[in-house]
């Protein structure tokens, strides 16, 4: 993996972060024109860069948030390719829900179990109650413990 210039990646990042505001901010049009413009920066191939990863997950929270589940997986099916996007939790976490909502509860149960096996309960706590609980009535607790 490459990494991008320091002039570029202060752009990127300030762009994005322009977005986490506006997202915050519930400005979801705003937002996702930071995260558009900080990803048209990205030299191609744009998945190649560390960026990429943080960029799509971002994009595809949008449609998370939108309602659009079947843009967010794509989305992030494609964050997924980018350098250590497997490994992400975030990345398995709102593919888990998008396919929740998509109806796809096996898709959803086994994305959910790689976000709460990465990165345990916690990944869950600013989410909506629903996808824990659907986990929690496919995934058997750890040994010794009488919840997940």
């Amino acid at each position: 993996m490459s990494e991008l210039d320091e002039a570029l990646y202060e752009q990127v990042t300030e762009l994005s972060q322009e977005g986490n505001l506006l997202f915050d901010d519930g400005d979801l049009d705003g937002a996702d024109a930071k995260f558009d413009a900080a990803w048209e920066l990205l030299p191609e191939p744009k998945t190649q860069w560390e960026a990429a990863l943080w960029l799509l997950a971002a994009k595809a929270d949008v449609s998370f948030s939108r309602g659009k589940y079947a843009d967010a997986v794509a989305t992030l099916m494609r964050a997924a390719m980018c350098p250590d996007g497997l490994e992400n939790p975030f990345i398995h976490l709102r593919l888990g829900q998008s396919y929740f909502e998509l109806g796809d509860k096996v898709r959803a149960g086994n994305e959910l179990t790689m976000a709460y096996m990465a990165a345990g309960a916690d990944i869950f706590e600013d989410e909506d109650p629903k996808y824990l609980d659907y986990l929690k009535s496919i995934l058997q607790p750890p040994v010794g413990q009488d919840t997940l």
